[in-house]
């Protein structure tokens, strides 16, 4: 008798014990799929750039070091969003996304901010049709992370809930990276308007 309640308490151990499992692969999962949709708009803003940059350049001849720099922070967060969709639980993967993209926003604050000086370019349609899909993809990306951020906080308390934390420590299930901006001066707006 005492053998077949051994064997009942261990096999409900058991079974709570994939429970848990099943539960942290299925909040991964989904923490995964919301980064996917990050990189979805991230790739849409950084296939606009080029563009952006190339009608810029028309106008802004005497600014050459700002649109190589807006290229430049392009292709590093590019590179670096590319290794962070790759392994989106990678926490340092994670980290050199947000400062790749930092390096980028302050970029094309500069240089629309340089480009108030250029009246031609602000009112040229092309410049003003993709700063305005700039404009939306900005916005798109900041409801993706959103997103991203509560699937990471759900997946993230879940993993260190008692007795969630046993399972996931032997079980190789890391803390996930919040996609978050770390400097005031990095919280503000990228400007794009050119009315």
């Amino acid at each position: 008798m005492e053998a077949i309640i051994a064997l009942v308490v261990l096999a409900i151990i058991c079974l709570y014990i994939i429970v848990i499992y099943n539960k942290l692969v299925t909040l991964r999962n989904r923490f995964k799929n919301a980064f996917s949709q990050i990189d979805v708009q991230l790739k849409r803003r950084y296939d606009l750039i080029p563009n952006l940059v190339e009608t810029a350049k028309a106008y802004m001849k005497h600014e050459r070091e700002t649109l190589e720099a807006v290229i430049k922070a392009r292709n590093q967060a590019a590179s670096a969003a590319k290794i962070a969709t790759e392994h989106p639980e990678n926490a340092q993967a994670i980290k050199g996304l947000m400062g790749a993209e930092a390096l980028l926003t302050g970029s094309l604050s500069h240089l629309f901010a340089l480009s108030e000086n250029y009246p031609d370019l602000k009112a040229d349609l092309t410049m003003a049709q993709l700063t305005e899909e700039l404009t939306s993809t900005e916005n798109r990306v900041a409801f993706a992370r959103q997103a991203y951020n509560d699937a990471v906080m759900f997946y993230n308390t879940y993993r260190e809930q008692f007795p969630n934390v046993f399972v996931a420590s032997a079980t190789q299930f890391t803390e996930a990276q919040l996609f978050e901006i770390e400097s005031p001066k990095e919280r503000e707006t990228v400007r794009v308007a050119f009315n």
